[in-house]
Order: structure tokens, then sequence, then C-alpha cells
């Protein structure tokens, strides 16, 4: 069955809506983003997501020492990192006992092969959160094993994107809103059927 992320979430109804279909992991984003939440925030939504579902933090552009102390604050143990540099960025935030999702961008100087130690790899579009897609109908660029697609996911092309790229997993954002860093309810489940079909 494919790993389900719904990210960017902002408010109880729905980390609560997310959860309730199935949601295998939710995001939180701590950087700067119309879906950003504080720290504080973040752990009190986190509150709501029962053990079997992972809560992570996104960073994009924080420096590894913040990364640390926020995740701490917000009690989240996963964190999904889009600028990490090197093997040395992930042994530190291993240290601080998170695990690392490595996250890439399509097209972008980083090998999407290399995952530096981390525990996953996303591969996004060309710009992280943009809610844009990317080609990943050619296998022979994109990572094998366990890794995860975004960028421009959507109820309508969620299943052939995962059945064309042979990812393990999706996460989506844009693709589940009404308006940017709006959660549309009826788009969540609709996606989340979408992702259970494949």
């Amino acid at each position: 069955m494919t790993f389900m992320k719904m990210c960017g979430l902002r408010d109880e109804a729905t980390v609560d809506l997310a959860v309730g279909l199935g949601a295998d992991a939710v995001g939180f984003v701590l950087a700067a983003s119309p879906r950003r939440v504080s720290p504080e925030r973040a752990a009190e939504l986190r509150s709501r997501v029962p053990s079997g579902t992972l809560a992570v933090g996104v960073y994009v552009g924080v420096p590894l020492a913040e990364v640390v102390a926020t995740a701490h604050t917000a009690n989240l143990d996963h964190v999904q990192v889009h600028d990490l540099r090197s093997a040395a960025d992930v042994a530190q935030l291993h240290a601080h006992g998170l695990t690392v999702i490595r996250a890439v961008n399509s097209g972008g100087a980083a090998d999407p092969a290399e995952t530096f130690g981390a525990d996953l790899l996303l591969v996004d579009g060309a710009v992280a959160g943009a809610g844009v897609t990317w080609d990943w109908r050619d296998r022979s660029a994109l990572p094998t094993g366990r890794w995860i697609l975004a960028g421009g996911l959507t109820p309508d092309n969620v299943a052939r994107a995962v059945r064309t790229s042979g990812a393990w997993g999706v996460d989506v954002s844009s693709g589940i809103e009404s308006d940017r860093g709006v959660k549309d309810p009826a788009r969540m489940a609709a996606f989340a059927d979408a992702v259970r079909s494949v």
C-alpha cells in the first residue's frame, strides 16, 4: 500500500481529518511559507496525532541548530529538510534523536540517489511547496527503493503518478487546498481515495 503524507496542516480539523482518512504521516511547516505554524502550535497539533501516524516537521532554509530546537519544542521526532548539504548534516540531526527525510528538488544540483544517510528520500518539484508537477515518467532518472514523490500531486493525477514513477510514497499539500494554505476536506478525501486505489 502506498505511503501517504498530507502536509502543511495548520488546524485541528484538518489534522483530525488527515488521520481519519488514513494518512501515514502529517506535516507541519516550520519554515517561511503561507502554511507555516509556530513550534508551539505544531506541538498542539502534534498532540492530536496518534501513535502509528508520523508527525513531521518540514524545513527549508533553516539552520540545523534551529531545526533541532524547534523540532524538540514541537515534540517531533521526524524532520523533512530540503537543503541538507552532507552526511554530516544528517548525522547531526540523528545525534539529536531525529529521523531524517532528505528532500531534494527535481532538476536541481542535488543527486536524488544520494541520501547522505537519511532515513527516507523525498523528490519534489523544481521549487519546494510550489505545487508544480515534474517529469516523473522516466524511471531511469528516479531513485529506487523507498522514496516519496511530491510536487503538483492532486486527486486527479496521483494514482497515475504512483503507477508511472514506481514511488513508494506520496506527499501532498497544495493539491488538497481550495486556496493557498487552506485545506479542502473534499479534496483531502478524494486524494486519499485515489492513493488507496493504486
